[in-house]
C-alpha cells in the first residue's frame, strides 16, 4: 500500500504558520475544491464528527466567505469568515480569517498557493497572525490535527473526482 502524503507544518517567523502538502491531482481541481461550496463542505471538516451546514463563498476580490461547522454529537457550532483580498485562479488566494468566538487574538491573513508539477499539486497555506501570542494560541489549539484530517479527506475527494 502506498504511504499517504503528510502535512508539513513550520513556523518561519514569530507570526506565521506554514502548512504544506502534496496532492496527487491537477492544480485546477485542488483550486475548485477550495472555492466551490459543494466540494468544500465535503472535506474542510477538521476532526471526525464535524459537519459544515453553512458554506458561503463569494469568490471575488472584496467578496466574503462564511463557514459554520457543527459537532454532530452535541450540536456545538463554530463559525468563521473573512474577505478575499487577492484571487489568481487557479494558483493563489489571499483572504482574511476571523472566528465568531475568537479563540486567538485578532484577524489572520491566509495565503493559499498551488503549484502543479507532473500532475501533482503542492499546496502551501500560510497563516499570518497579528502577533506571536495569536500564532502560539493557534498552534496550541490542536489545529494541526484538524488540518491533517481535512487534508486527508481532501486527498480522498480529489482521488474520487480527478478522472
Amino acid at each position: 500500500m502506498k504511504r499517504a502524503a503528510t502535512l508539513q507544518l513550520t513556523t518561519p517567523s514569530d507570526r506565521e504558520i506554514v502548512m504544506t502538502r502534496v496532492f496527487d491531482a491537477p492544480r485546477k481541481l485542488v483550486f475548485d475544491a477550495h472555492t466551490k461550496p459543494e466540494l468544500v463542505k465535503r472535506w474542510l471538516l477538521g476532526p471526525p464528527g464535524w459537519s459544515m451546514p453553512v458554506c458561503e463563498i463569494d469568490l471575488r476580490v472584496g467578496g466574503r466567505f462564511r463557514y459554520v461547522w457543527r459537532r454532530d454529537n452535541d450540536g456545538t457550532q463554530m463559525g468563521m469568515g473573512g474577505v478575499y483580498r487577492e484571487i489568481v485562479a487557479p494558483e493563489r488566494i489571499v483572504n482574511t480569517e476571523k472566528f465568531d468566538e475568537a479563540w486567538y487574538p485578532g484577524e489572520a491573513v491566509d495565503t493559499l498557493v498551488l503549484v502543479e508539477q507532473g500532475g501533482k499539486t503542492t499546496l502551501t497555506q500560510t497563516m499570518l497572525c497579528e502577533s506571536r501570542a495569536a500564532r502560539d494560541a493557534v498552534l496550541k489549539s490542536g489545529m494541526e490535527k484538524g488540518v491533517a484530517a481535512s487534508y486527508d479527506r481532501l486527498a480522498e475527494l480529489l482521488a474520487s473526482t480527478k478522472r
